[in-house]
């Protein structure tokens, strides 16, 4: 029978790097375009806001995905320990 084994430590270990890489995710600020009234720079200045949300989405979405994995893992691990005592 194969045996699949948890590493504990190292999957905590790399969700823990996963969530300092997010804190990371950012986009530049802004840059003043001064008082140009121009149809383009309407539009880019939509766009870089449509992209921020975009991206804090995207961000709120990947912090799930880790706490949901850690939840987890930190089941299987309850789990094995409970297999391993009985």
């Amino acid at each position: 029978m194969t045996m699949i084994k948890l590493r504990y430590e190292d999957v905590m270990q790399t969700l823990k790097d996963v969530e300092q890489t997010i804190k990371h995710l950012s986009l530049p600020d802004n840059l003043d375009m001064g008082d140009n009234v121009l149809d383009t720079t309407k539009e880019w200045k939509t766009s870089e806001a449509d992209l921020g949300e975009l991206l804090k989405t995207y961000i709120t979405a990947l912090e799930k995905s880790v706490d949901d994995t850690k939840a987890n893992v930190d089941l299987l691990k309850e789990q094995d320990e409970a297999m391993v005592r009985s």
